[in-house]
């Protein structure tokens, strides 16, 4: 079973654009959500993705990903999925020995900036950048699936 190990945190400040060594735009949408888990599909670089993720709340959740023809993911997106998409261009960035992803949200939920590291464990330790602000692993309001359904631009208490 694959399991992904995640942190997330705001991003305070544009310091890591100095240092992008990559960006792909995004375009997604949830085909299904349960209290389980999610199934998402996604394009991003010309390729299509399905992913299906569990609804767990914290750093480590099951996480199956595949690839899937491109123009079926675009018809996935345009005819099937739920409520508005989520459109973004994440921008990677080395800091210390880890890969950073950084997402800057379109749309709907334009200004939220995140910063994503994926770890091999929960107690790995890495080098926090200091472009990146309060951690918000465990805030269910910053996943992707619950940015459809309440999307950031209706907050009133955001920071």
């Amino acid at each position: 079973m694959a399991t992904e190990i995640e942190r997330k945190f705001l991003v305070k400040n544009d310091a890591w654009r100095d240092a992008v060594k990559k960006a792909s735009f995004y375009r997604q949408g949830y085909l299904a959500n349960s209290d389980g888990a999610s199934v998402r599909v996604r394009v991003a670089d010309g390729t299509g993705y399905l992913n299906i993720k569990s609804m767990t709340l914290g750093v480590s959740r099951h996480e199956f990903e595949y690839v899937i023809p491109v123009s079926d993911a675009e018809q996935m997106l345009d005819e099937l999925c739920l409520g508005p998409k989520i459109e973004k261009t994440r921008y990677f960035v080395d800091h210390g020995h880890h890969l950073w992803e950084v997402d800057v949200f379109e749309g709907d939920n334009k200004g939220l900036v995140v910063a994503e590291v994926e770890l091999n464990a929960e107690d790995e330790d890495f080098e926090r950048p200091s472009w990146v602000g309060r951690e918000v692993s465990d805030d269910k309001r910053y996943y992707n699936v619950c940015l459809v359904q309440h999307p950031y631009r209706e907050w009133k208490d955001t920071d």
